[in-house]
């Protein structure tokens, strides 16, 4: 509804007032992504990591993307197709199912702190394309992979290395993902993440068999309800509400969610699962964000 409308109406309901929408969408991707890996922990305790993410992002995907065609929406090119096929890949295959991987030794909120420093490695990744960082983002760079390494002394992931070899590669392939997508000819608007979530859902199926995992013939009904939380709200309300709200306010809050996830997930954590957190894995996170925070700062302030 644009705001014309809204003047020439009688005023609207609380839940259709675009005033309300920009808060609303906020908190869905504050909340919501951040308890996806929680509600991940859960999910894996009767599906296996890769069926697990190629399972919510071919129903996600095939539910979007009947949606969107129904709606009218162009289907994707050949080209972008394939295009989509390799950011897919990368953002959710190597991404989302490297974490889900690393959540059977790791804890909920240790991996979305971990998963933070992509953009770390998205800065870096830019010189690739000549975007070398600046002085400032530098400094955020450097700052930031400190809190990478400090995070690592952690208990949370010291005791993991294998998983935590998973989420630094999770955020590399997601940070390079993102940066070689904004070079390429893409689906547009939403059916550029349906198109993603179809291809990613097939490379997830190609590895989880590799992988030797199966479908599970009795999951329990609690991984199931995860699994289902995942589809409905972490890959379709609460990416609806981050398209609504990337063109509605300024990038900067938008994104902002990469600051809010990590605490909200750790929370969660505690709160619901007893997860420990411990002061090498507080420090961590407050570094990450910290360098992260100056990376955006400085972009902003180039923009």
């Amino acid at each position: 509804m644009s705001d014309t409308a809204c003047t020439n109406q009688a005023p609207a309901s609380v839940a259709a007032d675009p005033r309300w929408l920009v808060p609303l969408s906020l908190f869905a991707l504050y909340v919501i992504w951040g308890s996806t890996y929680l509600a991940i922990r859960y999910a894996l305790v009767s599906y296996p990591p890769f069926m697990l993410a190629a399972i919510r992002f071919a129903v996600a995907g095939v539910l979007l993307f009947a949606v969107l065609r129904v709606r009218g929406e162009t289907l994707p090119t050949a080209r972008q197709w394939k295009n989509a096929a390799i950011v897919g890949t990368l953002l959710l295959a190597g991404g989302n199912g490297l974490v889900c991987f690393a959540e059977q030794s790791v804890s909920s909120g240790i991996a979305a702190v971990a998963v933070a420093s992509m953009p770390l490695f998205a800065a870096v990744f830019g010189g690739i394309y000549g975007e070398w960082p600046s002085r400032g983002e530098t400094a955020g760079l450097l700052l930031g992979f400190v809190g990478v390494v400090v995070l690592n002394l952690g208990a949370g992931l010291s005791g993991s290395p294998l998983g935590a070899i998973a989420l630094i590669v999770a955020a590399m392939s997601w940070a390079f993902g993102s940066v070689w997508s904004k070079r390429q000819d893409m689906p547009k608007g939403p059916m550029n993440t349906a198109a993603q979530m179809l291809c990613a859902s097939v490379s997830l199926a190609v590895i989880a068999l590799l992988h030797g995992e199966r479908v599970p013939a009795h999951p329990e009904a609690g991984a199931t309800m995860a699994l289902a939380y995942l589809v409905v709200f972490g890959s379709i309300v609460a990416f609806s509400a981050y398209l609504y709200v990337l063109k509605t306010v300024r990038p900067a809050l938008a994104t902002s969610y990469a600051y809010v996830n990590p605490p909200v997930a750790v929370l969660f954590g505690v709160a619901l699962a007893g997860e420990h957190v411990g002061g090498f894995d507080l420090a961590g996170m407050a570094i990450i964000l910290v360098g992260v925070g100056i990376i955006t700062m400085m972009r902003v302030r180039k923009a």
